[in-house]
């Protein structure tokens, strides 16, 4: 893992630090060549702290260490960019990132409509909203609803016109997250699940 570094002229390079996982960054520190090394022996990422001109390891005192799972540098080789898994929160403050944020997954505009639908489903405003009213009827109506848009994927599937298929995948998609929600799951749960039969 060594590689070519350009310190600054205190020598100390910034470090990005990423949850390796959920692709959060989580903080920000400085790293001498020293800190570097010491990150790289021990898998356990070690700062050095212009405060206290020394090396500390993150953890050392609280027990939460970010444990090293890759280094990368920049283009410019003066910005290094350390994925971790962190052993509990971040932050001093006590939360999981130094911009008190949640360390969780974001699926990206997936995470929005699951969002969407937890708000749809909590405000039940049955008369203005698609999602309200079926999860109204009952857990039973939301798992039929999406094996009837599976059915209608399936049979776009064997057609040739590509824009239906899109069209009834994304509704299978749209009900298989609400049916979860029915089962009291997201899309975290399922992440889990595959990432367990992962080999």
């Amino acid at each position: 893992m060594k590689m070519e570094i350009k310190y600054d002229s205190n020598g100390l390079v910034p470090a990005i630090i990423q949850d390796a996982i959920t692709k959060n960054v989580l903080m920000l520190g400085y790293m001498n060549e020293e800190a570097y090394l010491k990150t790289i022996e021990t898998k356990k990422v070690t700062f050095f702290s212009r405060s206290k001109k020394r090396l500390w390891t993150k953890g050392e005192e609280s027990g939460n260490f970010l444990n090293l799972i890759d280094i990368k540098n920049d283009c410019d080789n003066d910005t290094l960019l350390i994925q971790v898994n962190p052993v509990g929160p971040t932050c001093h403050k006590g939360t999981d990132n130094c911009w008190g944020e949640e360390n969780k997954s974001n699926y990206g505009f997936f995470t929005t409509l699951e969002n969407v639908i937890t708000e749809r489903i909590e405000n039940k405003d049955t008369n203005k909203s698609y999602v309200a009213s079926l999860f109204a009827k009952g857990i039973n109506k939301v798992a039929q609803k999406v094996g009837e848009e599976a059915v209608e994927t399936v049979i776009e599937a064997m057609d040739n016109n590509d824009e239906l298929f899109l069209y009834e995948s994304a509704d299978l998609l749209f009900h298989y997250l609400m049916l979860l929600q029915a089962k009291g799951f997201t899309l975290k749960d399922i992440e889990e699940e595959l990432k367990g039969r992962h080999k």
